[in-house]
């Protein structure tokens, strides 16, 4: 192959791979839960493809493991350098960077709290790049009923409704739930099986 043409080949692909990469490390300057912290320069970051039990807050208790998740964050990241790396969504609405955050010894830390159990898997269809690995790790952390694993709830529900555009399972009675197209419905005949399938509970109806 002609230099000239394979140059211009690699050339924007390697443009493009660093596009999603933050090669500055940052300093983490605070832990506010089990999958948000500020950095130094007052830049909050939210971690991509994952979703913590919420702590306390607006009168609603902390979630199960939340308190846990939040201090593995900390003996995790704080007062550490870590890298961002991006997908495709790089802020949320709130303009929170999301990332998966890498340590500097190269460990994923979106990664290390869904391998122990602190995080379960948000899918996003525009965020996909490290889909497979978390959905990997979460397997194991289930398989050994390790952190929010070793509480999950008792099934109430018979049947629950998922949606392969958003990722989301509903209760059959959800109003978002009952929205979701035929093309795009899946069923689940528990908790477990949603999860295990990279499925995420939906916000509104908390199945």
């Amino acid at each position: 192959m002609n230099r000239k043409y394979l140059y211009m080949l690699i050339v924007p692909f390697i443009l493009f791979c660093l596009a999603f990469i933050n090669l500055i490390p940052y300093e983490v300057k605070y832990v506010f839960d089990g999958d948000t912290i500020l950095l130094s320069d007052g830049q909050k970051v939210r971690y991509t493809g994952i979703d913590a039990p919420e702590i306390a807050h607006e009168g609603q208790e902390s979630e199960f493991m939340a308190i846990s998740a939040m201090k593995f964050n900390r003996e995790l990241v704080s007062a550490k350098r870590v890298n961002l790396e991006y997908d495709r969504q790089k802020k949320d609405h709130y303009g929170r960077l999301l990332a998966y955050v890498f340590l500097e010894n190269g460990d994923m830390v979106n990664a290390l709290l869904v391998r122990k159990g602190m995080a379960y898997v948000l899918i996003k269809s525009q965020d996909h790049k490290y889909k497979d690995f978390l959905l990997e790790c979460q397997r194991k952390a289930m398989t050994e009923e390790i952190g929010i694993w070793s509480g999950l709830k008792i099934e109430k529900e018979k049947l629950y409704m998922g949606n392969l555009s958003s990722h989301r399972f509903h209760k059959t009675n959800c109003p978002f739930g009952k929205k979701i197209s035929r093309k795009n419905l899946i069923k689940f005949k528990s908790r477990k099986e949603a999860f295990w399938h990279g499925f995420s509970p939906c916000k509104h109806c908390n199945p």
